[in-house]
């Protein structure tokens, strides 16, 4: 997946979301509790995410969401499920 986050310690942190986040190569012990949602969740394949950053340092990171489940894996999987359990008891 490609992400607009450059990591670098030559720049100053900058948000120019959607475009680009400017971002220190290493997170803060600020980053845990100041750390705020940037812009709304994407899609991205099978992965739907969000990107993070940090009110004090700067520091960003796309934070994954959830996955999005293949639709036809699910079916083959309920299908081979429910075969699973059936018993063949003689008579």
């Amino acid at each position: 997946m490609a992400t607009i986050v450059e990591y670098t310690d030559e720049k100053q942190p900058k948000n120019q979301y959607p475009r680009r986040i400017i971002s220190p190569g290493r997170s803060g012990p600020c980053c845990f509790t100041d750390m705020e949602d940037v812009g709304t969740a994407h899609k991205d394949g099978h992965w739907v995410f969000q990107y993070k950053r940090c009110r004090t340092c700067g520091f960003a990171l796309r934070v994954i969401l959830h996955d999005i489940p293949d639709a036809a894996l699910a079916a083959e999987l309920r299908k081979i499920l429910a075969n699973a359990f059936v018993r063949n008891v003689p008579e």
